[in-house]
């Protein structure tokens, strides 16, 4: 036993965390979280590459309108290709709005890099050599303000314009290439030609093992007149975030100064009223009237059901232990009378059994018999009474007519005056029928004990309730605040042991059901037999015939 409550003083001592640390360590938990998801999930490459993408269309459309232009100038209708894919149709007739939308991601499949494109079986057409000239210059002045590769191509995939060393050769080997021939865009990921080398992070290298190419075919109307083909490496995350990082840093400032408050917020909506509970709790082990009343204003409502739980609670077990305690003096002044009479006869008959005539021992004897059966009484009332404080109720529906019309037939077989008062059928109780005619037949009997000679005793059934009434002596106003308390009984020579009503109560409440005393009308007494929810029985309510 030392070993255990020393065990248990040194996981008292035991450090523990506060739950504002753990609200805390919760929101950085979920902040570093996101942050490695957004890597795990390469979203930020995939913006990266879409967003060279996007770059890269841009400039390909201007360069394929200047080219589109160029040629409309030196060329017939019947220069180029036929398109084989269809232009996409616009959003909308009355906009017109053909959009280019990027389709790659970080996860698209990676086409082996491209080698030097091989010289042209076909020398460059005389109609184009001359715009193709003009437009290197200008290919070459946006290559080195946007870091792209740009080349243009006649129908044949034969390279007009560069701002590499590359006029003349031939890229329709390459499958976008091809692609854009027949009239439709392509974007593609290629591996890096050139091993890619660690560059400093300020530097305008770019390390990615991969490059982004655009293919946007030139179109007049239906014919394909050429394509420009565009190529970048995208930016990497590393630099990307170093580009960025003084936003970067003042935005995870400002995110986890957020997650912060949000914590310790939260932290302290809860930390507040679970200390009121910790308070709580310790007043109920006090026996403190604070420890009666739940928390006030707990704000989170689990913690406010919590709280008025555990005043319930509070208020339930002090009840029940003050009904204990005064459960426990009624007993023991009940079983005190009758044992001191079998005491005191005891000991008489012990001292001068002999000086008695026999018809002395015999009223001692009878005296010790009568209250050792009272004795008897009392615990097998005490028993029922048990036995109703635990009752289980489980489902039932009892027809009230034909149990009350059985049970003023075995009245008027002991004797009794009984009648079941005219009433529709169909009356039902959600009460089990022994319990409900143990329960009435106690009120018969009562009625029969205390209401004097030839008292009448009328049953009536009720929507959601049962009536016993009697014309008998009635009860005195002083009696009726304690007809239902343990042991108060007015026929206690009779035999009486005042639990007959406790115990029905008991029984009653175990299945939602009360038992009701009805106000004096004058003549006799009346109790009902209420089901939950019903409305209560009014004092002129089925009035005793005079």
């Amino acid at each position: 036993m030392a070993l255990a409550t020393g065990s248990r003083s040194l996981d008292a001592r035991r450090p523990r965390a506060r739950l504002w640390m753990v609200f805390a360590s919760v929101g950085l938990g979920a902040f570093v979280l996101a942050l490695l998801g957004l890597v795990f999930l390469r979203l930020y490459d995939d913006q990266l590459v879409r967003q060279t993408e996007s770059e890269l269309i841009s400039q390909g459309v201007v360069i394929a309108e200047v080219v589109r232009a160029g040629l409309r100038e030196r060329v017939g209708e019947g220069y180029g290709l036929s398109a084989f894919v269809p232009p996409p149709a616009p959003l909308s007739a009355e906009s017109g709005l053909r959009p280019v939308m990027p389709s790659l991601r970080a996860s698209a499949p990676v086409l082996p890099a491209a080698e030097a494109p091989p010289r042209a079986l076909l020398p460059v057409d005389a109609q184009v050599a001359p715009l193709g000239e003009s437009l290197s210059a200008l290919v070459t002045e946006v290559g080195r303000a946007t870091l792209a590769g740009i080349r243009v191509v006649d129908f044949q995939g034969v390279v007009v314009a560069s701002n590499h060393t590359d006029v003349g050769g031939s890229l329709v080997a390459r499958e976008e290439v091809r692609a854009a021939l027949r009239g439709e865009p392509r974007s593609v990921l290629r591996q890096r030609f050139s091993t890619a080398t660690d560059a400093p992070l300020a530097s305008i290298s770019r390390d990615a093992g991969v490059r982004v190419t655009v293919v946007l075919p030139v179109l007049e109307g239906r014919r394909v007149w050429g394509a420009v083909v565009l190529s970048r490496t995208p930016m990497t995350l590393a630099k990307a975030v170093y580009a960025d990082r003084w936003n970067l840093s003042a935005t995870g400032l400002v995110l986890l100064s957020v997650v912060a408050l949000m914590s310790l917020a939260g932290a302290a909506l809860v930390v507040r009223p679970v200390r009121a509970l910790v308070r709580q709790t310790r007043d109920i082990a006090a026996s403190a009237p604070e420890g009666f009343s739940p928390v006030a204003h707990p704000v989170v409502r689990e913690l406010a059901e919590l709280s008025e739980s555990l005043a319930g609670m509070a208020v339930a077990l002090r009840d029940r232990n003050q009904y204990i305690r005064s459960f426990a003096a009624n007993v023991s002044h009940e079983f005190k009378t009758p044992l001191a009479a079998i005491q005191g006869a005891v000991e008489l008959l012990r001292d001068s059994a002999d000086q008695m005539s026999g018809e002395q021992r015999e009223r001692f004897l009878a005296n010790i018999d009568a209250d050792a059966r009272r004795l008897t009484r009392l615990v097998q009332r005490l028993l029922e009474l048990a036995r109703a404080d635990s009752l289980v109720a489980r489902p039932a529906r009892t027809d009230v007519a034909p149990l009350l019309e059985a049970l003023a037939e075995r009245g008027r077989a002991e004797g009794l005056s009984v009648t079941v008062a005219p009433a529709s059928a169909g009356h039902v109780l959600a009460l089990p029928g022994e319990v409900l005619e143990d329960l009435l037949w106690q009120l018969v009997t009562n009625a029969a004990q205390h209401g004097g000679e030839g008292v009448h005793i009328q049953l009536e059934a009720q929507p959601g309730r049962v009536v016993v009434r009697d014309d008998g002596r009635g009860i005195s106003e002083a009696n009726r605040a304690r007809v239902f308390d343990a042991f108060f009984t007015t026929a206690r020579e009779k035999g009486g042991t005042g639990l007959g009503l406790t115990i029905g109560q008991s029984m009653l409440r175990a299945f939602g059901a009360r038992l009701e005393l009805l106000p004096d009308e004058g003549r006799g007494a009346a109790f009902a037999v209420v089901q939950e929810g019903a409305a209560p029985v009014p004092a002129t309510s089925g009035r005793f015939p005079r």
